[in-house]
């Protein structure tokens, strides 16, 4: 029963983290400026966190000078430039597309790897890769068409999958000498006031001064954000690290049905057959690590 709780634990991370979608376009339809959800969202979720961290695990707060450079680093490519090229795909792509986009994270990890590490570029990472290259293609509209897919929103999903990427890669270092809540949360100390450079008060205030923005905004700060890292950190206690990445795969199909629920977009054969590469290649990578201990 306690080893189930943490897989709950990771299922229910990756759900939440798949209504970004829905509460990014409330905000649109508010009004709101990507540069303006982008400060909603860091900046929020900064508050939120140094909130609930100095109730339940002050211990966060300390960290040592020479790190900063790798917080830096999470937190303006992994979360900042995240939020802006992610939020302006889904304006520009249906969510199923968006989704399925960043989920290119693992593969760009591996080649990261590769170069930084020197990790081994095996045969069942480089078929992992190819499939999930496949499955990008058909999702991207290769195959069958754009439809209302728009090729500048294709290319941000794929930068916000790369800088998705990154995060684990900077994270890579910082764990090495921090707990998992400590990474999260100094990168959105970074995150959340280095996005005020883009900050329009008068604007925000009046889109928060809408239902929807207020709503929206809330909802992207506290469900879409604080609640899934917090969750997911959890699940990390009692769930190996391969295999909590495949589960975490629940969240680009959640994207989608929001998509086809709250906004009625419709799923092609060649945007279901793509994530389902996408989702097989990924879960090639992790069986391979999980079982053998590398892929």
């Amino acid at each position: 029963m306690k080893k189930s709780i943490h897989y709950l634990y990771v299922v229910m991370a990756a759900a939440f983290w798949g209504f970004i979608g829905v509460f990014n376009r409330m905000l649109f339809s508010a009004g709101m400026t990507t540069a303006n959800r982008v400060v909603i969202r860091n900046f929020g979720s900064f508050l939120l966190m140094t909130a609930a961290f100095a109730l339940f695990r002050r211990q966060v707060f300390r960290i040592r000078r020479r790190d900063i450079p790798v917080f830096l680093g999470s937190g303006v490519i992994g979360v900042i430039c995240l939020g802006w090229t992610y939020f302006s795909c889904q304006t520009m792509c249906s969510l199923a597309v968006a989704g399925i986009l960043l989920y290119l994270a693992p593969f760009f990890v591996v080649f990261g790897s590769a170069l930084l590490w020197k990790a081994p570029l095996t045969r069942r990472k480089l078929t992992a890769a190819v499939i999930a290259f496949a499955g990008c293609a058909l999702v991207s509209g290769v195959v069958g068409g754009l439809g209302d897919n728009r090729p500048l929103g294709i290319i941000l999903g794929i930068g916000a999958g790369l800088c998705y990427a990154s995060y684990t890669l900077f994270a890579h270092y910082g764990l090495k000498r921090y707990d998992a809540y400590t990474m999260i949360y100094w990168t959105f100390v970074v995150a959340g006031l280095g996005s005020l450079v883009f900050l329009d008060a008068p604007a925000m205030m009046r889109t928060l001064a809408q239902p929807n923005g207020f709503l929206g905004a809330l909802g992207l700060v506290a469900v879409a954000t604080v609640l899934p890292y917090l969750f997911y950190t959890k699940g990390l206690e009692g769930v190996e690290s391969g295999i909590a990445s495949v589960i975490a795969n629940v969240e680009p199909v959640v994207a989608a049905l929001t998509g086809v629920l709250f906004f009625h977009e419709e799923l092609s054969i060649w945007t279901v057959l793509g994530m389902m590469l996408v989702l097989a290649a990924a879960v090639l990578l992790a069986r391979g690590e999980t079982k053998y201990g590398k892929a």
